[in-house]
């Protein structure tokens, strides 16, 4: 049972959202879940990977995406009738095929009296400035709630605040809801860390962590999944996963399986040599139909991963592997430029690979 002490306040103003006066509360104090990193290792709180691998990393784009906060919530639980946020962007980040409130956005949830979570409300960014303060929820019942606030996917967060309305209270959460005992680790590519959910609810990590009450931790890097030994010693390093899911085939070349698979998941196995891996073939997209050099340089690279798994199995136990097929549905309407997901396709991929990785759980006992 995480403790109800009440969250000092570390700034109270008169606001003028919704024209009522909000108390501002850091969220520096709050439970965070996805991060497998210790705060004293990152600049930022709200940092997925830790500064020491700057220096190491190759591209310099791995570790400024490690600086993202995708799969990363806070938890927290309220009396106030309306809930308010203030946050800061660590790059005010702007793509042209993804939402801002997916990039740059807040997204609000609420745990009900079945244990399930809803969905109450999403933050817009202001995309003019790296600053943006607004009301996410407003007139409700006045009565105690537990929230779940997940933070941007291709942005990072620098400061965050969550606003009361004045006289109300916000205090840590009293139930350890989704629980941080046994994270999986989820490690990939720009679909891992969300790209291009409409907001950060949706991506499949946090959908399947809501589902299975189960901490993810999201180690997505857009472009950059490219079995770089650093992050699987970061993995390794990460004390009692319940899983490892390698999720990284759109962004590896037919070299890259060939030379990195094998050392990437040794150092996985050696630090946690009973913790089951589970390998997932890259989605059947619509792009592979009609683009041939697509086509011809997947096809060779699916055969050569398949043989590195065999391999690895023979080598490791709790070794497990995921077909493409299904994992999308057939109907190629999953994504919103022919490779990256729309909520429809986060929604197909956990409702594939949510049922492997319970099983997979249930049979570890974790």
């Amino acid at each position: 049972m995480i403790s109800r002490a009440i969250i000092s306040i570390a700034l109270t103003v008169a606001s003028s959202l919704s024209g009522m006066a909000v108390v501002w509360h850091s969220a520096d104090s709050l439970p965070l879940l996805g991060k497998c990193v210790d705060n004293a290792s990152t600049t930022l709180r709200y940092q997925r990977i830790p500064d020491s691998l700057e220096s190491q990393v190759k591209r310099p784009d791995l570790f400024r995406l490690g600086k993202n906060s995708a799969g990363m919530a806070i938890r927290f639980r309220s009396n106030s009738p309306s809930i308010h946020a203030r946050w800061k962007s660590v790059q005010k980040n702007y793509m042209n095929h993804m939402t801002p409130t997916g990039t740059r956005g807040l997204d609000l949830y609420i745990l009900q009296n079945d244990s399930t979570w809803t969905f109450a409300q999403s933050a817009r960014p202001d995309i003019y400035k790296a600053t943006t303060e607004t009301t996410i929820l407003q007139n409700t019942n006045p009565e105690w709630r537990e929230y779940m606030l997940y933070l941007s996917l291709y942005d990072g967060v620098d400061s965050l605040y969550i606003g009361t309305a004045d006289g109300y209270k916000l205090e840590a959460p009293a139930v350890a809801m989704p629980s941080t005992l046994k994270p999986v680790i989820y490690y990939g590519t720009s679909l891992t860390q969300g790209g291009c959910a409409n907001r950060p609810g949706m991506v499949h990590t946090n959908i399947m962590s809501r589902r299975l009450n189960r901490e993810f931790v999201n180690l997505g890097f857009s472009g950059n999944g490219q079995l770089d030994l650093e992050i699987a010693r970061l993995i390794a390093a990460t004390p009692d996963p319940s899983l490892v899911v390698l999720d990284f085939v759109p962004n590896v070349t037919y070299e890259q399986v060939d030379t990195l698979m094998e050392p990437f998941i040794d150092i996985i196995k050696k630090a946690h040599p009973n913790i089951p891996i589970l390998v997932i073939e890259d989605p059947d997209h619509p792009t592979k139909r009609f683009d041939t050099s697509v086509a011809n340089r997947c096809a060779p690279r699916r055969v050569l991963l398949r043989q590195k798994f065999d391999t690895l199995s023979a080598r490791y136990r709790n070794m497990y592997y995921r077909e493409a097929l299904g994992l999308t549905g057939d109907d190629y309407e999953h994504t919103v430029d022919g490779l990256h997901f729309t909520d429809i396709g986060f929604l197909r991929y956990s409702d594939a690979l949510q049922p492997l990785i319970e099983s997979i759980l249930s049979s570890h006992n974790q």
